[in-house]
């Protein structure tokens, strides 16, 4: 295991305790800093696959790696002293049996020591969710809008409205059933939201779902305006820290055309300066 244990994080057991309490602060993380600034306020800290679009540059999940969530993953939990971590299974990573998601899973929670893994998908997974669980692997479901689906969903579109509430609604008993300890609830209709988190005994976890819900998560990049590429509508901006970077690398790059940076105070003499008595 590549990371040190963090005595204090909650365990999943904890987390589901939590149902209909104090509600759970989630938001996700892909580098070491970016995990000590969350680390002090979250219960959990999500490694996602959304790295592939936030970090990557790729035009959707689909093309992150079991490489990459492991590289990440363990870059996180450097930086993690408190929070439980939860690593995002890749697209083909799980779907093909419940063997193979166990191989995958069992990877990566011993190369980056995450508590848990998140998968995909509600009725149709519940028999791998039960495989792994059985087998001493907690996992964090993942329903409503599913990224990876979006091939078949038609894009990133909300999901759950009129009667496709009944499917929604069928995917979270499911997976609460299968022995997910949580399960996220993105971009389906604040109603619905609220529908199934009275109808499950595990915390439910709202993107673009209901205030609601037992606790909420967000993309960091997408909160702190540094992924500006789209802005979903429940992707609220606490901060626009991506226009206060341009603006400095724009002052950076003038002065240095300017021949104002380096200025004397940022280099070096010929003498080391004589020591202090």
């Amino acid at each position: 295991m590549s990371a040190t244990a963090r005595i204090t994080a909650p365990t999943p057991s904890e987390i589901r305790a939590r149902k209909g309490g104090t509600p759970l602060v989630c938001l996700t993380a892909y580098t070491t800093p970016i995990a000590q600034l969350v680390d002090p306020h979250c219960d959990i800290v999500l490694v996602g696959d959304s790295l592939g679009m936030v970090l990557h540059g790729l035009p959707s999940t689909l093309g992150v790696t079991m490489e990459m969530m492991s590289l990440h993953g363990a870059a996180v939990a450097r930086g993690l002293k408190q929070a439980m971590m939860v690593v995002d299974m890749p697209f083909a990573s799980y779907e093909e049996s419940p063997e193979q998601a166990f191989g995958n899973a069992a990877r990566l929670m011993r190369e980056t020591g995450c508590a848990a893994v998140k998968l995909e998908g509600g009725v149709e997974m519940a028999e791998t969710i039960r495989f792994l669980t059985a087998r001493s692997i907690p996992v964090m479901a993942h329903i409503g809008l599913t990224p990876q689906a979006i091939n078949t969903l038609g894009g990133y579109k909300v999901q759950g409205r009129g009667e496709d509430a009944a499917r929604v609604l069928a995917d979270a008993k499911a997976v609460a059933e299968a022995g997910a300890f949580s399960v996220v609830l993105e971009k389906v209709p604040a109603a619905l939201g609220d529908e199934i988190t009275a109808a499950i005994d595990i915390p439910t976890i709202g993107i673009g779902a209901s205030a609601g819900c037992d606790g909420q998560i967000l993309v960091v990049d997408d909160m702190l305006g540094l992924f500006t590429a789209f802005k979903p509508k429940f992707a609220k901006r606490y901060a626009e820290l991506g226009k206060s970077a341009d603006a400095a690398i724009a002052a950076y790059a003038a002065e240095v055309r300017a021949r104002a940076f380096p200025a004397p105070e940022h280099v070096f003499g010929d003498a080391a300066p004589e020591p202090k008595k």
